[in-house]
């Protein structure tokens, strides 16, 4: 049972009195008897309907656009919701590898997300919640015939057949879209889901760049990956699927209630969020999770700050706290690093996350590798900043920052637009996992919609570091960073498949 979001009390829909002034027994006054008791039947059943409305969150008027601040005060403890709870989930890196971009047969590697995204949409007996970019599930979506669409059309079809097996499918997106000819939405719409779009150019100037599932308030997807077909088949992308873990679904269930309710027509950020809109679970207080029989701690993080209600990490804080407690090491793959605003005139300088990363090289003697992607579409103006955090290295000093590019071959797929790139963006320390849905520039964390997932193993387990699913993350992104797809800055120029001059 889910609560209904900004509903009045009771009480004030209420006479406040039901004194009646007809003399007794007569029809005045049993006229008004009969009508009190009517307006209580009323309300009974207008709370039953609303309580048995299932997690579609109600419409609010949300109030006037507030501050900029995430709250990371602690909100009093949510039933079935207290971060001493344990969990037994079940965790599983998911990623997509190209097609034509062969890694070793050895070579480890995550379960293929379009494989995971069809399991999960069988799974689904209740309920899909899903949170997107954009939508291009099919080749004419983007005015592309090739047979590497076939995954993201099967997905559709799938996502399109839930309703008809009495799977409530929610989606928001947001406005206005990349995918301009795309019919995606409209597909499911006709099949009876409910979709919403935010304008989040009018609320915080920027996007809803998100990229999550919720299912059957049990299981979860997060990661790189768009609902598009690309994704599944031309763009490199790595996620997390987290099996059996209702907390963890039920706290992003709330990041996607604040979507949800923002596509409302006229809908406004509020300047203090509503209580039910807040969590318990956070970098100060984590959930206690038994993944896969190992003791860790997850949360999950949010931005932009005004997205944040009371009790929720915002994600540059995490993505700040887990640079600065490494102490071996801090490695990174994402595919745009800029130390600047990206789309916001004039541009603005903003080096918080440089120099989280030089201070940890220079000041701790923690070894940073940042792998960057390129691809034909890629603003070469990035470059220089790489060059700049590169030069800090000096191993005579004790001061490693490396920096390589990795590009994936076009080979003879030239005719699909914005594909051959490596979309991720996560980090892995010798403690910490975080995967995220955001590029590493200021406009994401400040204005930009975005959600990022952080699993560590529990302080006291001294066997942590050797945690299965933070080996997977190493072990994945060491493959990448020693394969001939990872280029270093000096070797960059003149490559036929990287935007670099």
């Amino acid at each position: 049972m889910v609560k209904q979001i900004f509903e009045k009390p009771v009480g004030s829909e209420q006479p406040r009195s039901l004194e009646l002034r007809g003399k007794q027994g007569s029809p005045t006054r049993t006229l008004q008897i009969v009508a009190g008791f009517a307006i209580i039947w009323a309300v009974a059943m207008a709370l039953t309907m609303a309580l048995r409305s299932g997690p579609v969150p109600s419409a609010p008027t949300l109030g006037p656009p507030g501050g900029d601040h995430c709250h990371q005060g602690e909100p009093p403890d949510e039933g079935g919701e207290s971060p001493g709870d344990n969990n037994s989930c079940s965790f599983v890196l998911v990623e997509s590898l190209p097609l034509d971009m062969p890694y070793a047969a050895s070579s480890p590697e995550g379960q293929p997300i379009a494989q995971t995204w069809g399991r999960l949409l069988e799974m689904a007996r209740e309920s899909v919640h899903v949170a997107s970019y954009y939508w291009s599930l099919t080749g004419a979506d983007v005015g592309v015939n090739d047979s590497s669409s076939q995954l993201g059309e099967e997905i559709l079809k799938k996502l399109e057949s839930l309703p008809a097996r009495n799977v409530s499918l929610l989606v928001v997106g947001s406005i206005p879209t990349l995918a301009l000819a795309s019919e995606d939405l409209r597909v499911l719409e006709r099949a009876g889901a409910q979709v919403r779009r935010v304008n989040l150019g009018r609320l915080t100037q920027g996007v809803l760049h998100s990229k999550f599932w919720v299912v059957d308030m049990r299981h979860i997807y997060l990661g790189s990956a768009n609902m598009d077909w690309r994704s599944l088949t031309q763009v490199k992308e790595l996620g997390a699927v987290i099996y059996n873990c209702s907390r963890l679904a039920r706290d992003l269930w709330k990041i996607f209630q604040t979507y949800w309710d923002l596509g409302t027509p006229g809908a406004a950020i509020p300047p203090s969020w509503p209580q039910n809109y807040s969590t318990s679970i956070n970098s100060h207080r984590p959930l206690d999770v038994d993944f896969n029989g190992t003791a860790a701690e997850a949360f999950l993080a949010a931005s932009p700050p005004a997205l944040c209600p009371q009790g929720r990490t915002h994600d540059l804080a995490a993505l700040l706290q887990g640079i600065r407690e490494a102490q071996e090491f801090v490695h990174i793959s994402v595919m745009e690093y800029f130390p600047t605003t990206r789309f916001q005139q004039p541009p603005r300088y903003w080096p918080v996350i440089d120099n989280a990363l030089r201070a940890a090289a220079f000041n701790r003697n923690v070894p940073i590798r940042l792998l960057v992607s390129c691809g034909v579409d890629t603003d070469p103006s990035m470059f220089a900043y790489l060059r700049s955090l590169r030069a800090l290295h000096h191993p005579e000093a004790n001061v490693t920052v490396e920096v390589k590019v990795f590009i994936v071959p076009i080979k003879n797929h030239s005719n699909v637009p914005f594909g051959r790139l490596n979309h991720s963006k996560y980090m892995v320390t010798e403690t910490v996992v975080y995967i995220g849905t955001s590029n590493w520039s200021e406009d994401y964390f400040s204005n930009t919609a975005g959600v990022g997932l952080v699993l560590r193993p529990k302080a006291s387990d001294p066997q942590g570091r050797r945690w299965a699913a933070r080996q997977l993350v190493q072990r994945v992104f060491d493959r990448d960073w020693s394969s001939d797809y990872a280029v270093s800055l000096e070797d960059l120029p003149g490559h036929p498949d990287c935007a670099c001059t």
